[in-house]
C-alpha cells in the first residue's frame, strides 16, 4: 500500500492501483480507515415470528411425539390437528439457528486426498498401469489386460493377457519390466488407480523392494490416470477390435498385433506426431530435422500456400504432468 501512495503521488491513484494490481477501494481503506463504514445490523422484517412465537415452535419440535419427525410431519400433523405455527421452512431455519440439522443417516464419509502431481521430462520416470477387461465368448467371461505405459513417451513398456486379475501376476509383470527398461532404484514413480491388485500388499512390498515410488489416483476420479484410460480407448477402438474374443488365443493373437503397431507405427498427436518408440529411444532429433528439411523445400516451391508462418513440424513436449500445478504454463506442456 505505501508503494501504491509513492506511486500516485506521480502517476495519479487509479493508473497506481492498476500498476500494482490491487482494487482502488482497498487502497482508499487503507488511506481513510476512520472513514470506512460500520456495517450495519440487517433488519428484523416485520413479518419475522416474535421470540415467544420461535420459541413455542422449537418447544413443539422438541416435544416427545416430534423429538423424531421431520418438520414436513410436524407442520402435517399439526394441520390436521387445527393447529398452524409456521411454515416448514420457517421451522427448519428455527432448527438451524439452533444448530439442529444435519444429516441423520449414517454415511460413509471419504477423508480429503491429496491429488497426485506428477512431472516426467524423460522416459523411465513416471510411468503409469492399469487393467482393462476384454470381453470373452459368452456373456460374464473376461479376459483381463494389464498394461505400463510410460508416461513421457506413451510407450507401452509391459503388458500382459491373463485368465484373472491376480496382484501375483501384477507383482510379476511390474518386476520383469523394471529389469527389462534396466529401471535403478529411486528412478521411477509408478502410478496407478486403486484397484485391488494395484493396493495389495504383494504389490506395495515389491515397489519398496525396487525402490520405485508408489501413487495413487483420488478415489472415484477417473481423470487422476488418463494415460492408461487414453491408451485403453485407442486399443478398443481399433477397427479390428472385436465385440467379444473367440478364444484366449484370439485375445493374446490381437494383443500381438497391436502393441508393436502402437509402439512403432502409431503417430501420436500428444507427442508432435511421432511414434512413442521414437521418443522412447532418443531417435526424435534426426526425424525432426529430416521432417524440417521437407517442410522448408516445400515452403520454398511455393511459399504463397504457406500464409503466417513457414512451415515447422509439431513440437515435442518437453514435460508431461499428471495433475499439473495450477502456477505451471508453458506453451510446450502437455497436461492431462
Amino acid at each position: 500500500m505505501k508503494a501504491s501512495a509513492q506511486l500516485a503521488e506521480t502517476v495519479g491513484q487509479a493508473p497506481a492501483c492498476q500498476a500494482i494490481g490491487i482494487p482502488r477501494a482497498s487502497f482508499y481503506r487503507w488511506r481513510n480507515p476512520n472513514q470506512a463504514a460500520a456495517p450495519h445490523p440487517r433488519p428484523q422484517p416485520a413479518r419475522a415470528l416474535k421470540a415467544p412465537e420461535r420459541q413455542a415452535v422449537l418447544e413443539t419440535l422438541h416435544s416427545p411425539r416430534f423429538v423424531d419427525q421431520a418438520p414436513a410431519e410436524v407442520y402435517a400433523r399439526l394441520l390436521d390437528e387445527g393447529v398452524y405455527l409456521c411454515s416448514i421452512r420457517s421451522m427448519y431455519r428455527i432448527l438451524e439457528d439452533e444448530v439442529e440439522v444435519k444429516e441423520r443417516r449414517d454415511q460413509l464419509r471419504h477423508p480429503p486426498y491429496r491429488k497426485p502431481e506428477l512431472l516426467a521430462t524423460g522416459p523411465n520416470q513416471v510411468w503409469s498401469w492399469d487393467i482393462t477387461k476384454l470381453l470373452g465368448p459368452v456373456k460374464w467371461t473376461y479376459y483381463y489386460l494389464y498394461v505400463i505405459l510410460d508416461i513421457f513417451s506413451r510407450l507401452v513398456v509391459g503388458w500382459m493377457l491373463a485368465l484373472r486379475e491376480a496382484a501375483r501376476l501384477a507383482q510379476r509383470l511390474i518386476r520383469e519390466t523394471c529389469r527389462k527398461e534396466n529401471v535403478a532404484e529411486n528412478q521411477l514413480t509408478i502410478h496407478s488407480d486403486r484397484g485391488p491388485a494395484m493396493t495389495s500388499q504383494l504389490v506395495v512390498h515389491l515397489l519398496a523392494d525396487l525402490g520405485l515410488t508408489r501413487s495413487l489416483s483420488r478415489p472415484h476420479v477417473s481423470n487422476d490416470n488418463p494415460f492408461s484410460e487414453s491408451q485403453f480407448k485407442t486399443l478398443k477402438y481399433q477397427p479390428s477390435f472385436p465385440d467379444r474374443f473367440e478364444s484366449f488365443a484370439a485375445a493374446l493373437a490381437f494383443c500381438r498385433q497391436f502393441f508393436p503397431w502402437y509402439n512403432h507405427h502409431h503417430y501420436h498427436s500428444g507427442l508432435g506426431l511421432l511414434t512413442p518408440a521414437m521418443v522412447h529411444y532418443g531417435t526424435t532429433a534426426v526425424i525432426q530435422a529430416r521432417r524440417q528439411e521437407i517442410l522448408t523445400r516445400a515452403y520454398e516451391r511455393h511459399p504463397e500456400r504457406f500464409v503466417r508462418n513457414p512451415p515447422a513440424p509439431p513440437a515435442i513436449p518437453r514435460e508431461v504432468w499428471i495433475n499439473p500445478p495450477k502456477q505451471s504454463f508453458k506453451t510446450d506442456v502437455f497436461r492431462a
